[in-house]
Parts: structure tokens; C-alpha cells; sequence
């Protein structure tokens, strides 16, 4: 980049600053349900609630709020030892229907993005789930759909990839919307580990990181809140990250993910945190044009501008978790643990263990 282009670069930028709110909601699990006609009335339920809480929000925040983040899978918490069957018969939701709709209608009637995480069935892998985040504007339509791509015990789309790329071509791994408050792009909960995720989010262009996470409240410094501070400084980006207040239904202690819903600038820079509860404390104000000022601006900290990928290729060319392992394999808890055995012994095998 020629210097004598970085003003005016700086200067076409016209993105108004507004607000952004992680929203710090309890979920109600749906564990205790036999079935789907059982759940989905406790997914409605939780869809009304939080749809007032937003419009709530935003009347005590200001009209400026343009952006919120829910939790991860918000309508039914987590799988806890059902099988993947009756997980897909109870917890999941279809890809287009009520549920989707109902979801929608928050963006709408709060005229708001609205970001979230839930669990969806796909037709062309009917016996299979995803977990799922999701964008929407505020005229409703979904912008962007993005599916988990690293979890312990989920199937996600590493897992039948040649299909899934067949199906949905490379671009629906790593999306990224380009909308009217700047390129939002998603990552879900345990991903925020996973610095490969972010960065390639950022090279699709990405500015501001939506979390939907239900972590640990822990007082102490936790992997996750380090990565999320981490994220925004590799890439130059914001981070909004939302976790649960609490998750009720299980037998586990309910308050066990509470708390440290937050926003992250994009210099690495906390600009807010949620204690304990519902809350919607975790709101600041995003700033599109500083950011890409920042991201335009030569020097020691354009990170995005100093990758030398070249360096990195071989060593990312090489499988360690294998794709496709559930291309002809029935998906249940004990093939996620059996394959992680195996790359652990491989690793072991190469000396990198």
C-alpha cells in the first residue's frame, strides 16, 4: 500500500459508531423432554422472553443499538448422554420453519443484527445435527449461517467434508457478511481456541467477531476470556462475546456458566464486562471507521498485513484430526473419543507428544 493512498483510504469510510450488546440471558435446558413436541414450547417460551429482554435493551441502551449477541444454544442448552438420536428428535431445529421465524422476528421488531447459536437438523445429512450460528438483519432475512467446525462430541462439517463442500461449496466454511455496521462473521464457544478459526475469518475480511459461548464463570483469568483478548489483537478485530446466565434444568449447579459476557476492542482493549445474571451491561460502542483506520495504518501492529503465509503452508497442509470421519461411520460419543485416541497416538508416533 502506497502512503499517499492511506488517507483517502481512511477517509471513504463512512460507517456512523453505534452500539453493540452482548446479552447475558439464562437458558432453559430442554434435557428433561422426551421429544420435540415436548421442547418446542420451552424453545417459544425462551424465544418471547428474550425477545423482550432485546426490546428492552435497546429501549434503556438508545436507538442506536444496532447489534446483540446471544448465547450459545440459547433455546435448549446442551446435549447431556442422550444419543445423537434423541438429541436430533428433542434439541434441533429445522434449518427454515416456525422456530427460525419466531427468531427472526426479534431482529425485526427491534430493528437490530441479531447473532445466536442453536442446534439445527440438514436434510442432506438427515442423520446427523450441526451446531449452528446464525446472522440476521433487521428486515429479518438470515445473512449468514455458520456451522461449528470444531467440537469434542458434535458432528460439524469437518466431519463429512468432501460432501459437505460438495453441497455447499468452500465459502459456507468460513462466511463473513458484509453488511451496513461493518463484515460480521461468527465463532462458536470453544472456537475462540482455535486461532486458525478467527484468522481466516479476518483474511475473508471480518471486523467484528460474534461469540456465542456458555462457559465457565470462573473469578479466575479462564483459556477462553485470555483467547478472546488474544483474537481481537492477532486480528485487528472486535469481539462480542456473550455468554449465558446460568443454565437451568440440569442437575449441575446452575450458575456453573454465568457471567463475563464482554466486548472486546480491536486492539485488545476490554471495553466492558457483565457480572453474574441476566445483564445488559455488556454494551459499548463500536467504531467501524477507527477500525479500519487502525487496519490501514502501516507499522509494527498491522498484524493482518505482516503474514507471511508462505511459511505456514506445509505445516497446515498436514492431517492431524481426519476429515470425513463420519462419511460411513455412525456418529455417537465413543467415535469422537476413539478418533481422538488415535491422533494422539499418531502424534506420539511423530514425536509431537
Amino acid at each position: 500500500m502506497k502512503l499517499t493512498n492511506f488517507n483517502a483510504i481512511i477517509m471513504n469510510t463512512s460507517i456512523p459508531p453505534y452500539k453493540a450488546l452482548a446479552l447475558q440471558t439464562t437458558t432453559q435446558s430442554v434435557n428433561s423432554c422426551n421429544d420435540y413436541a415436548a421442547a418446542k414450547p420451552i424453545m417459544m417460551h425462551t424465544i418471547d422472553r428474550v425477545s423482550k429482554q432485546v426490546k428492552a435493551s435497546k429501549a434503556f441502551i438508545g436507538p442506536d443499538l444496532k447489534l446483540v449477541v446471544l448465547p450459545e444454544y440459547f433455546l435448549t442448552g446442551f446435549p447431556m448422554g442422550e444419543t445423537m438420536e434423541q438429541w436430533r428428535n428433542k434439541g434441533c431445529v429445522d434449518m427454515e420453519g416456525d422456530v427460525y421465524d419466531a427468531i427472526k422476528q426479534i431482529a425485526i421488531d427491534a430493528q437490530v443484527y441479531l447473532s445466536g447459536n442453536l442446534y439445527e437438523l440438514d436434510p442432506h445429512f438427515p442423520e446427523l445435527y450441526f451446531q449452528a450460528s446464525f446472522i440476521i438483519s433487521p428486515d429479518g432475512e438470515l445473512i449468514l449461517r455458520y456451522r461449528r467446525l470444531n467440537s469434542m462430541f458434535a458432528p460439524t462439517p469437518h466431519d463429512v467434508l468432501d460432501e459437505y463442500i460438495k453441497i455447499y461449496g468452500e465459502e459456507s466454511l468460513f462466511p463473513v457478511a458484509k453488511t451496513a455496521i461493518g463484515n460480521l462473521a461468527c465463532i462458536a464457544s470453544e472456537e475462540i481456541l482455535y486461532p486458525e478459526i478467527a484468522r481466516c475469518l479476518a483474511l475473508n475480511g471480518a471486523e467484528v467477531f460474534l461469540h456465542s459461548t456458555s462457559e465457565v464463570g470462573a473469578l479466575t483469568l479462564t483459556p477462553k476470556n485470555i483467547a478472546k483478548l488474544a483474537r481481537s489483537i492477532e486480528n485487528m478485530a472486535y469481539v462480542i462475546s456473550a455468554n449465558s446466565a446460568g443454565i437451568t434444568g440440569y442437575a449441575i449447579p446452575s450458575s456453573s456458566t454465568d457471567g463475563h459476557s464482554q466486548i472486546v476492542q480491536y486492539e485488545g482493549n476490554k471495553l466492558i464486562e457483565a457480572g453474574f445474571g441476566e445483564s445488559m451491561v455488556a454494551n459499548a460502542t463500536i467504531h467501524i471507521d477507527a477500525l479500519r483506520h487502525h487496519r490501514n495504518r502501516p507499522g509494527m501492529g498491522n498484524y493482518l498485513s505482516r503474514q507471511r503465509m508462505e511459511l505456514f503452508a506445509k505445516t497446515y497442509q498436514q492431517s492431524i484430526y481426519p476429515a470425513n470421519s463420519l462419511a460411513d461411520k455412525k456418529a455417537d460419543r465413543a467415535h469422537f473419543i476413539q478418533t481422538q485416541l488415535g491422533v494422539i497416538e499418531a502424534l506420539k508416533h511423530k514425536g509431537v507428544l
